[in-house]
């Protein structure tokens, strides 16, 4: 009897977050595995399976605008506990996907394990990874007939072209997280194409190229944490080297550099990185290392482009 425990909607820039919780009990249903790995159809037949033979079924939603007020962190906790809560039937064992327990604090702590890729090792965990996309999907299909210009239904509130290309457009629904840079930074440049001429030009005189650096960062920082990574360090700086971001994923340290182009006609910012910047990154991740003690983890080196204004995440490549 084993509670297993999945997240759906870490990333994307619409709609709520959602965490399944299953108990399967002595159910047996062949083929289950992580929910991103299914068709469309495999996941409706998939989700009918697990509702008409699970002993448990638990969804703990988290809202777009409860995500802005507490941050992503807090609100897979709050999902979790939420759907947790729901579960009435008896289970010895919790097992959350990842290596996160986002039960720590409650009285449910002492019966959690942590896993890596669970949803692809335990029943019960690909069951409630299933589950919690299929409600999640159906939740923002439904969305797509009020907001038709949007494409939820294709897209289901991830970064896409076709996603950005209406928000420029058509600007910001509710749904939308407005605490997640990319909705952030075009919620900024709305306001400030609002404003009279005059005081478009001084915002546009103000802006420096720290500032610039600073939103591309902030950018990639949000994607990194949309992508499941935890950010441990920002601008880390030494007399003789530098680190854009330093994230954690799976006991993996990745040290990553955020180059910034307006304009495509320059190449994107993976252009930028030559075999000169390679190998100051690679002093500044071992520097960095050294200082903080890093000696269990792999270590790797990672760049993101980011470009256009407002500012989108071209490319994440690990090098």
């Amino acid at each position: 009897m084993i509670l297993g425990i999945d997240e759906v909607g870490r990333g994307p820039w619409a709609g709520p977050l959602v965490v399944g919780a299953v108990v399967l009990g002595d159910a047996r249903i062949e083929g289950l595995t992580d929910s991103k790995k299914l068709s469309k159809k495999k996941l409706l037949q998939y989700d009918k399976l697990i509702r008409e033979s699970a002993k448990g079924i638990g969804l703990g939603w988290v809202s777009n605008n409860e995500i802005d007020d507490i941050g992503l962190s807090e609100a897979l906790r709050l999902a979790t506990i939420r759907a947790v809560e729901q579960v009435k039937t008896p289970y010895h064992e919790i097992i959350i996907d990842g290596t996160v327990n986002f039960l720590r604090e409650t009285s449910k702590e002492k019966y959690v394990t942590t896993m890596k890729k669970a949803d692809l090792l335990i029943s019960s965990v690909s069951a409630a990874s299933i589950v919690a996309k299929v409600a999640r999907d159906n939740y923002m299909i439904e969305q797509g007939t009020m907001y038709p210009q949007y494409g939820f239904e294709d897209h289901v509130g991830y970064g896409t072209a076709k996603h950005m290309e209406a928000l420029a457009s058509s600007g910001v629904t509710p749904l939308h997280r407005k605490s997640f840079a990319p909705i952030k930074l075009l919620i900024k440049s709305k306001d400030s194409k609002s404003k009279p001429k005059e005081e478009q030009q001084v915002d546009n005189n103000s802006q420096t190229t720290k500032q610039v650096g600073d939103e591309a960062e902030s950018l990639a920082a949000a994607y990194l944490e949309g992508e499941g990574f935890t950010i441990t360090d920002r601008n880390w700086k030494t007399k003789f080297c530098e680190i854009d971001i330093i994230a954690r994923k799976e006991n993996v340290v990745y040290f990553v550099e955020v180059k910034y182009r307006k304009l495509s006609k320059w190449g994107d910012g993976l252009d930028a990185v030559g075999k000169a910047k390679l190998r100051q990154m690679k002093f500044a991740a071992e520097y960095y290392a050294l200082k903080n003690k890093i000696t269990n983890s792999d270590m790797r080196l990672a760049v993101i482009a980011v470009s256009g204004s407002p500012a989108v995440v071209d490319k994440y490549l690990e090098v």
